[in-house]
């Protein structure tokens, strides 16, 4: 159903966790879209989302797909800007999503991971979890994206 996160429903549980583990969970235009996706099926009927115990990787999310921040840098500034818009819904979703929301992170959560697990009503992190705003040593800042 999903090709980026595996969705598990139990009981009253809906978890979500992201499953690119070769690319240490980084998000690319796919995710965007499977998160999305997921969170609708969650909050209409969590009962009908599809079960898969199966757990993805080390890293809770290491931020931008590297391919994909490729991509971006040969994209005209309308794209460049759609792109921005599709992760500032993506977030405003996570953040202001109806049920609680907690992220378990074990490994890291870098950049817009780290937005992510922070995003939610909770952050349950692991010992060796580690968080950071990393973008910045590419020249980037960090969690900017357009307010509409």
């Amino acid at each position: 159903m999903y090709s980026t996160l595996l969705l598990e429903c139990r009981d009253a549980i809906a978890t979500i966790t992201l499953n690119r583990p070769d690319k240490r969970n980084a998000v690319t235009s796919g995710m965007i879209a499977d998160l999305q996706a997921a969170l609708d099926a969650v909050e209409k009927k969590p009962q009908d989302a599809r079960r898969d115990p199966d757990r993805a990787g080390q890293a809770f999310c290491a931020g931008m797909d590297l391919e994909m921040l490729a991509a971006i840098a040969k994209q005209s500034p309308t794209e460049n800007q759609e792109d921005s818009r599709r992760i500032a819904k993506m977030l405003r979703r996570i953040w202001s999503f109806p049920r609680p929301m907690i992220s378990a992170v074990n490994g890291a959560a870098y950049a817009g991971g780290c937005g992510i697990a922070t995003l939610c009503d909770f952050t349950l992190a692991a010992s060796q979890a580690k968080f950071g705003y990393t973008e910045v040593k590419i020249g980037f800042l960090p969690a900017i994206v357009p307010s509409s």
